[in-house]
């Protein structure tokens, strides 16, 4: 079973810039209600692109000097990466089909 991982700061270029596939992140906060809302989304568009998308969970607690690279001011903020480039971000709560559509238009 895929699930979403964990993101460190340390690990992004590697993990993000150069990975051989598109990456969806979430960037989230565990006190964060639409964000647990959507963690399901997540984790179900994590197995269903499995092998297709890398998904990565980033805590913005945590993970400040991420939070402050991309500029997130609200979050859930997904953000879909191909090719080390930023390809689309989604601000607020999205639905499971949102965010499928959003990486089909990637994937395309």
């Amino acid at each position: 079973m895929t699930t979403a991982l964990a993101l460190k700061g340390a690990d992004f270029d590697e993990k993000v810039l150069r990975a051989g596939r598109p990456v969806l992140i979430d960037f989230w906060a565990p006190w964060c209600g639409p964000c647990k809302q959507i963690a399901p989304h997540v984790e179900a568009i994590a197995q269903e692109f499995a092998g297709k998308v890398d998904v990565y969970k980033v805590d913005v607690d945590e993970e400040s000097d991420l939070t402050l690279r991309f500029g997130i001011l609200s979050i859930p903020t997904l953000l879909i990466f191909k090719n080390g480039e930023l390809v689309s971000q989604m601000v607020g709560g999205r639905s499971k089909d949102e965010i499928r559509q959003a990486l089909e238009r990637v994937l395309a």
